[in-house]
């Protein structure tokens, strides 16, 4: 880890990086809604492309030709509805009222500030926006003013302040639809392992790797002697990935008391979803919040933790 040079740590004040946070706030929240929406499409049409292969399907399934081609026939419309929807990508269309189409003015999409002037509404239809856009942009601009403070200008404000915007589009979209993106976890995996290499944070590269190496494994390995006591997967590869991201971040060391935190967080939460009858047993609560809170406290805590929890373990 370094100190930037002078010209640049005026731009790494609480106060810059606030406003910043406020702003890519503002981004996430199209990340989280669309990424995972584009995601799915793309599943679906590559599954329908997948399914018109007659000859896969009478190998697979055995089955009659009858059968096969009412298959691909579904198969063939699938894949026509699903070219005919409009495209989408994070930066077209421009943002819009969900419930009437109406586009966004440029005041209506400033960050906070445009969720206040119109009261949480649309100005069109009057229909509610969720609370949540304002809460996301306003989470995002207080933890990058928290990087800057605790880390000052250095180096590895830089680093955390991707890392951050990374978790929170990472814990929103497993909240929202149990999906953790594969780009999002290879991108964490990619910063925490290059900026080791770097010497852009404090944590080596020998740490990162093995972070990277245990976080993954340990969590495959929870999930498969799980399978084979209970037969079903308790956790998803999503979870095994993000947890090895984390490691390559902060180092293997600060594995324990991540995981030790978010199943704490998890257990109580998920305990009390199902006693107030909100949550089916049945129904997979999502895993990844709870490790991006873990890991958010070793960011900001992680010495601390360290100090605290091993002498307890050694004791």
């Amino acid at each position: 880890m370094s100190l930037v040079s002078p010209e640049w740590a005026m731009w790494l004040s609480p106060w810059v990086l606030g406003l910043l946070g406020l702003c890519i706030g503002s981004f996430l929240n199209v990340v989280i809604y669309r990424l995972p929406l584009m995601l799915e499409r793309e599943w679906l049409s590559d599954t329908a492309e997948f399914l018109q292969d007659k000859a896969m399907l009478k190998r697979g399934l055995g089955a009659a030709d009858k059968r096969v081609n009412e298959i691909a026939g579904f198969a063939e419309g699938l894949g026509a509805e699903s070219e005919a929807r409009p495209s989408l990508s994070l930066s077209r269309p421009r943002s819009r009222c969900p419930h009437c189409g109406h586009v966004l003015a440029w005041h209506e999409n400033l960050p906070v500030i445009g969720w206040l002037r119109l009261r949480g509404r649309c100005s069109a239809c009057k229909a509610p926006f969720g609370a949540r856009y304002p809460i996301v942009e306003a989470a995002t601009a207080a933890l990058f003013a928290t990087i800057a403070w605790h880390f000052g200008p250095s180096t590895a404000t830089l680093v955390y302040l991707a890392a951050v915007a990374l978790l929170i589009a990472l814990a929103m979209i497993d909240f929202d639809t149990t999906l953790l993106p594969d780009g999002l976890n290879f991108a964490l995996m990619g910063l925490g392992l290059t900026a080791a290499w770097q010497h852009w944070t404090p944590v080596s590269l020998p740490d990162a790797a093995l972070g990277l190496l245990f976080g993954y494994g340990s969590l495959w390995a929870l999930a498969t002697a799980y399978q084979l006591l209970r037969g079903r997967r308790g956790m998803a590869e999503g979870d095994f990935k993000l947890f090895a991201a984390l490691g390559a971040l902060l180092g293997w060391q600060q594995l324990l008391p991540i995981i030790l935190l978010s199943s704490a967080v998890g257990a109580v939460v998920g305990i009390y979803m199902v006693l107030a009858r909100r949550h089916g047993r049945e129904v997979p609560i999502p895993f990844g919040p709870y490790l991006v809170g873990g890991g958010l406290a070793a960011l900001f805590f992680g010495q601390q933790l360290l100090l605290t929890l091993y002498p307890m373990l050694a004791g």
